[in-house]
């Protein structure tokens, strides 16, 4: 294939190749061109020097700091903790634009994302996307990391840590005995801090185990009687909820169905070079700036998907970062009009539920539950107002009063709270606000939080079992 000026191509997939004032090329692994325009006769726009789109993405911040604040919402959670400057949305900014002018080395070059700097800078960023939702310019924090931690990979490679927790769901599915292994470190000390030293895995933290049987499609629960006859809806069903928390699922085909709808759960493409191995969307990847293998992972989801798709069936996603990564990462992957489709028709559970009830479509018989419950939004879900949602639904179930706590980041933030050197990080963001609304809680009180790293942080932390949205619905089905 013959080479085209100013693109390079990954996996058939053209993505933007842009040259500094220096002439050197800046290959990016995500598609920046979405910000294409920004700066564009704007003398004050401070653009860096080098770095194409990449570099108008990190210009969107004009410092107005914002993310330096501490109260209402989620941005930013490391300065909320440190008080910092430095470890703030603005400051990695900063330290981003030094590594695209070539001030954190003498000129710039491929090594610009490996200085200590931009490590420290983006060391606490625990990916919340606060700043795309709170930020007056929606400055894309998240997605930035992934491509400097890209940037940083293709230089010194991936770190032995961040490969192994990105591959779990690969894992996952290749080596059953990794359950008995995790349940083996969580007994034995010895193990523990072995694989702290080994790996960087906080002895301190208990890792989650997976369930004795993971989640699988069984016809009976996957196709409704004969006599239902309501809409067709998909439901993805994430690593962690199939291999950890199965229940959920089954909660949640429980709860579909009770509403009438036929649900058909995502398998993979009839010509998919591992049928046997689920479907996962990449985002574990993406935590790591493994990018490659991100793009490989969603463009398996996405065969898998499209017919779905192309039919009108909304996809049901249940783990906020997954089915957000669909919405929002996908765009950035370079994959074309089959991510921009998908990402219109998937929903969150909630968000599935609540616009079938406003019209008018949804026909859940439930009985009276009496009591509180407490609910802490995953930050993905608070990015992209889809709390709202949540709200509404708890308000079908009669009697029940929701309170949403009023919380930042949990602090777990995927593999981020297992890491042995951020171990006190993520509890110190727990403890902010959502540990002590927990402990404040009455026994009978349920406890509510969609995302997997959430629910897990606060067993840690407080010792209660929280549940997932679904499961409050399920129990709650006359």
């Amino acid at each position: 294939m013959v080479p085209v000026p100013g693109v390079f191509r990954t996996g058939g997939t053209d993505l933007a190749l842009s040259a500094g004032m220096n002439g050197k090329p800046f290959e990016t692994h995500l598609d920046w061109s979405g910000y294409a325009s920004y700066g564009i006769g704007d003398a004050y726009a401070d653009v860096p020097a080098n770095g194409g789109d990449f570099a108008r993405a990190v210009a969107v911040c004009i410092g107005n700091r914002q993310c330096q604040r501490t109260g209402i919402g989620v941005m930013c959670p490391s300065f909320r903790i440190t008080d910092d400057p430095a470890h703030s949305t603005r400051e990695r900014i900063v330290a981003l634009k030094a590594a695209l002018n070539g001030q954190l080395n003498d000129e710039f070059g491929a090594d610009a994302f490996t200085h200590a700097r931009l490590h420290e800078a983006l060391d606490l960023c625990v990916s919340c996307k606060g700043c795309k939702r709170e930020c007056p310019n929606g400055v894309d924090m998240a997605s930035l990391k992934i491509e400097a931690l890209a940037q940083r990979n293709a230089v010194q490679g991936v770190p032995r840590r961040d490969a192994l927790l990105a591959r779990l769901p690969r894992h996952l599915h290749r080596w059953p005995v990794l359950a008995t292994l995790l349940r083996w470190r969580n007994r034995v000390p010895l193990l523990a801090r072995l694989g702290e030293r080994l790996m960087g895995i906080s002895a301190r933290r208990r890792l989650p185990e997976p369930a004795g049987r993971g989640f699988e499609v069984v016809p009976e629960l996957e196709m409704p009687d004969a006599t239902l006859s309501g809409r067709e809806v998909v439901l993805l069903v994430d690593t962690w909820t199939r291999y950890f928390e199965p229940r959920i699922a089954e909660a949640v085909l429980a709860v579909l169905r009770a509403g009438g709808y036929r649900v058909l759960v995502a398998e993979p493409a009839a010509d998919d070079a591992e049928p046997a191995r689920p479907l996962c969307c990449g985002r574990s990847h993406l935590s790591a700036g493994m990018v490659e293998e991100a793009r490989a992972e969603a463009r398996r989801l996405l065969a898998a998907l499209t017919p779905h798709v192309a039919a009108g069936r909304p996809v049901i996603g249940l783990e906020p970062s997954c089915l957000i990564g669909l919405k929002d990462e996908y765009r950035k992957l370079g994959l074309g009009d089959g991510a921009a489709a998908l990402a219109k028709q998937a929903l969150l559970f909630e968000e599935f539920l609540a616009a079938e009830h406003a019209a008018g479509r949804l026909a859940l018989d439930l009985k009276p539950i009496g009591g509180r419950a407490l609910v802490h939004g995953h930050c993905h879900q608070k990015a992209f107002g889809a709390m709202k949602s949540v709200r509404k639904v708890l308000k079908l179930i009669p009697g029940l009063d929701a309170e949403m706590l009023e919380t930042s980041c949990c602090g777990m933030a995927g593999g981020f709270g297992y890491e042995a050197e951020h171990h006190d990080v993520s509890m110190q963001m727990a403890e902010q606000a959502l540990l002590p609304a927990v402990r404040a809680a009455a026994p009978e009180d349920v406890i509510l939080a969609d995302g997997f790293s959430c629910r897990h942080q606060i067993r840690d932390g407080s010792g209660r079992e929280p549940r997932h949205v679904a499961e409050l619905l399920y129990a709650a089905l006359s």
